[in-house]
């Protein structure tokens, strides 16, 4: 049974997670120029949508990063 310090924990780390990849996310993207691809008249726009990419990305890839974490703890459930 999982116990309310363990829940807590798990919300801690995840919170953690989501964050650093977003910003880590947030630094990659800096490297790409999105100026080229985007009206010159938009530019609230184009920083919404660097934005929303960036949360979209960093949360996948945290996501992906905490299931394999999950998964790894379950695998002494196998034997």
């Amino acid at each position: 049974m999982i116990d309310g310090l363990e829940i807590g924990q798990q919300a801690l780390v995840s919170i953690i997670s989501h964050l650093v990849f977003i910003g880590i996310t947030f630094w990659a993207l800096q490297a790409l120029h999105f100026d080229k691809l985007l009206s010159a008249n938009r530019v609230f726009q184009a920083r919404l949508l660097y934005i929303i990419l960036t949360i979209a990305i960093g949360s996948s890839v945290s996501n992906f990063f905490l299931d394999y974490l999950n998964w790894s703890r379950q695998l002494q459930y196998l034997l």
